[in-house]
């Protein structure tokens, strides 16, 4: 089959966040299985279509200047910024992908529904179309602070690009089940998690992640990695490392884009006032190539979101066999069984995360069990090719009832 994946996210020019990974790995997947892949993906800048490949995919990426997005800034007076962002994602895409299409015949075009990428290509055009659901903005956007008004629109915007798909996948049956319940919509919706390349995660410990960022070898590393949001629980850090880093000669290490100032301006500041065993250090965003070794070469990874669905930096943790703790909400337990291929913390309450890292910082056999086991899960659950093989399947099944 040839199958367009559409995703403003994708690294590395627009690799954001899960729906940019998820699109990455899954794209080199159908690859593997035989099939044409393209990508139409965002640009940072205006940009005519330009394509490139990698992996055997072919990525287009395009952003337009057309006169039809300039009102769509006055939405910024407002404080309307999640609206705006999803008018202009749903324009650019469709001008994007119209011009694509008269270029080749896709036989079906996937798309998330966090960035309103089905607007206009679901009620334009006449392809099948699967919607697949990561983090709707209604279910997310209030922990961001966003006002009534961009959520209301926002909301409706994504609203309409899930409704007009010819079928809807998820990656979490919690997912799911917000999506039925919240945002009532009455159409059946296949679960498939997400997958993963294990062999990445084989290879990627080549680069010394210590030496490279100068983290002391003599100390157990903990890494967080992931944007420094509420969402993720950063916020709930500060109290978990003080607690932790008091108390034990250990490395705590984080990763990602700072968007909000949180470390800057509280959570190092506060760390440095304080008698520490262990040590710090925060390494702001890294390249893929990186993250994968620190992932691969730390003790133990961290997860205390408030919110997720099916994460990626789970998925990564448990790919490279580490002890992970994550949190109770959501998603995760269908990723993680506590006490067998990682350690469920109580969501939102930083003692619950202190701990169990309490318990793997004092039990090398329990780390050394859990991160076997949870290479093991994702080995047989999760790996890039057995849920790719879901997704065709699911892909089958809308050309069968669209002719």
């Amino acid at each position: 089959m040839r199958i367009a994946l559409l995703s403003y996210e994708y690294p590395p020019e627009t690799g954001f966040g899960g729906i940019g990974t998820y699109t990455w790995y899954h794209a080199r997947a159908l690859v593997k299985l035989g099939h044409d892949v393209h990508v139409l993906a965002g640009a940072t800048e205006k940009s005519h279509l330009r394509s490139t490949e990698h992996d055997g995919v072919t990525v287009h990426r395009f952003r337009s200047d057309s006169r039809w997005l300039r009102p769509a800034k006055l939405l910024d007076l407002g404080k309307m910024w999640w609206t705006r962002n999803r008018i202009e994602n749903a324009f650019n895409i469709y001008f994007g992908f119209r011009e694509l299409a008269e270029r080749y015949d896709y036989d079906l075009v996937e798309m998330p529904e966090c960035g309103a990428e089905g607007l206009l290509v679901n009620c334009l055009l006449p392809h099948p179309t699967v919607v697949r659901l990561h983090s709707p903005a209604k279910l997310i956007m209030e922990l961001y602070g966003q006002g009534r008004g961009d959520i209301y629109c926002c909301s409706f915007l994504e609203q309409r690009g899930i409704n007009s798909a010819t079928a809807l996948s998820s990656c979490s049956n919690f997912l799911a089940g917000e999506v039925r319940e919240k945002l009532n919509v009455r159409q059946q919706i296949r679960v498939i998690s997400n997958g993963i390349d294990l062999q990445l995660f084989d290879s990627e410990g080549k680069i010394d992640f210590r030496r490279k960022f100068r983290i002391p070898d003599d100390r157990l590393m903990i890494l967080f990695s992931g944007r420094m949001e509420r969402r993720k629980g950063i916020h709930l850090c500060r109290d978990i490392a003080a607690a932790i880093l008091c108390d034990y000669p250990v490395a705590f290490v984080f990763a990602g884009q700072d968007l909000f100032g949180y470390m800057t301006y509280e959570f190092l500041p506060y760390l440095k006032e304080l008698p520490l065993k262990g040590s710090v250090h925060y390494l702001g965003k890294l390249e893929q190539s990186d993250v994968r070794s620190a992932v691969c070469q730390c003790d133990i990874f961290i997860i205390p979101s408030i919110w997720e669905n099916c994460p990626y930096s789970c998925l990564e943790a448990m790919a490279a066999g580490r002890a992970v703790v994550g949190s109770d909400q959501g998603g995760m337990p269908e990723l993680i069984t506590h006490g067998e291929n990682g350690l469920l913390a109580r969501s939102g309450e930083y003692a619950s995360y202190v701990d169990a890292l309490v318990r793997l910082i004092e039990e090398p056999g329990l780390r050394e069990r859990v991160g076997n086991a949870a290479r093991r899960r994702v080995a047989e659950f999760h790996s890039d090719t057995f849920i790719a093989e879901e997704s065709v399947a699911l892909y089958k099944q809308c050309l069968t009832e669209k002719s």
